[in-house]
């Protein structure tokens, strides 16, 4: 089995401090291998990076005709949203719609992400529900998706449930009959699985192909294109203010789909150049992810000038002490190797 690889190297003062390796593959909807470093063959959790396929099902059914829903719900279901007001809000009123309220997410309660993200802190008496997990537009749909097909709302996160069987059962027949998906639970309670990562880059060249192939539209007709539309024309909604998907998203101009999930596993999805791209840092740290799917698009030569110039003001930034000095560096340290 190949080994990950080395992807950034953490510099202060120019000397080697730290490194973080990894992996990344390259591919088209096809599914074949375009470019790539490191291991292709081991299991990766896609954590959040799945969420544009948990919606799919729900989408290709007809959910979203049925509740007059649009693309901003839409992108919702497939955020991993900062907490913000705008968030909290259409969770709110996509649960409202349904009949439903905060207390039947299953995802748990957590600090909204926008705090981590600005360094703010709480206030001592603020109070936080199920509304505020970065899930929570996730788990909505999962809940309209039970009242959509007649299911048990109770335990819908539970691996045996209708609901999370269809997913299962439509990425397996999308990709391969024949997959037998390693599965675990995600952070938010909902299964999760795991893949190489040629498959998951696989799902996001699809997700950005303007036509899906067979046998993806067979299974979900044209839902991963309007989960395209919806997350590329709402990236703040998808994402969270100053936060890595949306700032590449707009950088992107409606042509680039990202979505990150837990312990640094990264999915992006090119529309005009036809690919997927997948990324794991090995030790799950996803601090320098930033500067690996720059360096990622630069040698794959997507970017124009002025796309350029914008990605290159964000890896231009030092590392920082907490005086504000500037300190250190990430350096990408890959090479992709095209494939025949």
């Amino acid at each position: 089995m190949t080994a990950h690889v080395p992807l950034i190297e953490v510099l202060r003062a120019d000397v080697h401090e730290s490194e973080h390796a990894g992996s990344i593959a390259v591919v088209d909807a096809s599914g074949k291998l375009l470019a790539s470093c490191g291991d292709m063959h081991r299991a990766v959790f896609t954590r959040s990076s799945l969420k544009p396929f948990q919606a799919a099902p729900f989408v290709a059914a007809g959910g979203l005709e049925r509740r007059g829903w649009g693309l901003p719900e839409l992108a919702l279901m497939c955020a991993s949203h900062s907490g913000e007001q705008r968030h909290l809000e259409l969770a709110a009123s996509m649960l409202a719609d349904c009949g439903l309220d905060h207390q039947q997410l299953l995802c748990g309660c957590q600090i909204p992400i926008a705090y981590s993200q600005s360094g703010r802190l709480p206030a001592a008496d603020e109070v936080f529900t199920a509304l505020h997990h970065n899930c929570s537009g996730k788990h909505s749909g999962f809940l309209a998706a039970c009242l959509h097909h007649g299911d048990p709302i109770d335990d819908y996160v539970a691996m045996d449930h209708p609901l999370q069987r269809r997913i299962r059962q439509s990425l397996r027949q999308a990709l391969n009959p024949d997959t037998a998906f390693q599965s675990g639970i995600d952070g938010c309670a909902a299964p999760n699985l795991a893949m190489p990562l040629p498959q998951l880059a696989r799902l996001f060249a699809v997700l950005a192909s303007e036509h899906p192939p067979e046998p993806f539209s067979a299974v979900y007709g044209d839902a991963p294109q309007r989960c395209f539309s919806a997350m590329t024309s709402h990236p703040d909604l998808v994402s969270g203010t100053d936060r890595s998907d949306l700032i590449m998203m707009q950088i992107g101009a409606g042509d680039w789909v990202c979505k990150a999930g837990a312990e640094a596993v990264q999915a992006i999805g090119i529309r005009s150049r036809g690919l997927g791209i997948a990324v794991k840092i090995a030790d799950g740290n996803a601090r320098a992810m930033l500067w690996v799917m720059v360096e990622v698009l630069r040698q794959l030569a997507i970017a124009d000038s002025d796309q350029i110039k914008s990605m290159q003001a964000l890896v231009d930034r030092p590392i920082r002490n907490a005086r504000g000095d500037a300190v250190g560096r990430y350096q990408p340290v890959f090479a992709l190797s095209r494939s025949d």
